[in-house]
């Protein structure tokens, strides 16, 4: 090969030359694209898995919301479209007046909890500017002066009705024949602990509530 090179005139070896760094560079651009064309591609299937999985995950999401459980409340006393209205699950009592076409001039909203988490089957009523709520048996004490069972018209008649343990207040409780102040407190830290009462009988398991005096208050109480 040295033979070769040896015997070639100045000219020959120059144009050997010039043919050599011409082919390395081919090689090199050839190689260099492949490798480039394959990253890019790579790259492309990469992101287009990604993407595929951003949008099974997404629509993973939306039908986890889609599923969400509904909830029917009743709005009654001072909104613009009283009625039934149907919210998602913990949608909250402003939700409720929000769908029952909001709250009328005379609304009084200073007593009520908006950010109350209302529950499927409650009655939600809105009072008026100065109505007396002396006579309203809450649903619960966190809910503020509005989330009712019955309206604030209460007559004597319904007063004398069975006490829901699940429903009834403090003051409520405390109406019921050997129930005091402390007694009252025990059934509403139960049931908040622990949810509703599912039959009376469970009323047993609040201390301080032993089968003597539940037998005294069976024929008062409902759930």
């Amino acid at each position: 090969m040295k033979e070769i090179i040896s015997n070639l005139t100045q000219k020959q070896k120059i144009l050997l030359i010039i043919i050599s760094i011409a082919l390395f560079i081919f090689l090199f651009i050839y190689i260099y694209k492949n490798l480039y064309e394959s990253e890019n591609s790579s790259e492309i299937i990469l992101n287009n898995d990604i993407n595929q999985i951003q949008n099974e995950q997404v629509n993973e999401k939306i039908g986890i919301i889609n599923e969400k459980e509904k909830v029917i409340i009743h709005v009654v006393g001072e909104v613009n479209s009283p009625g039934v209205v149907t919210l998602e699950e913990g949608a909250r009592i402003i939700d409720a007046i929000n769908a029952a076409g909001g709250k009328t001039e005379e609304a009084d909203l200073s007593k009520i909890n908006l950010a109350y988490v209302v529950e499927d089957g409650t009655q939600i009523y809105i009072p008026r500017i100065n109505e007396n709520l002396n006579q309203v048996e809450l649903i619960s004490t966190e809910a503020g002066q509005s989330v009712v069972i019955n309206n604030s018209n209460i007559n004597e008649e319904e007063n004398n009705t069975k006490v829901n343990i699940n429903t009834a207040n403090k003051e409520k409780l405390e109406t019921l024949p050997g129930i005091g102040e402390t007694t009252a407190q025990k059934i509403i830290d139960y049931r908040e602990q622990n949810g509703k009462f599912t039959k009376i009988e469970d009323l047993q398991n609040v201390s301080g509530i032993g089968e003597a005096k539940f037998n005294s208050l069976k024929d008062k109480i409902t759930v």
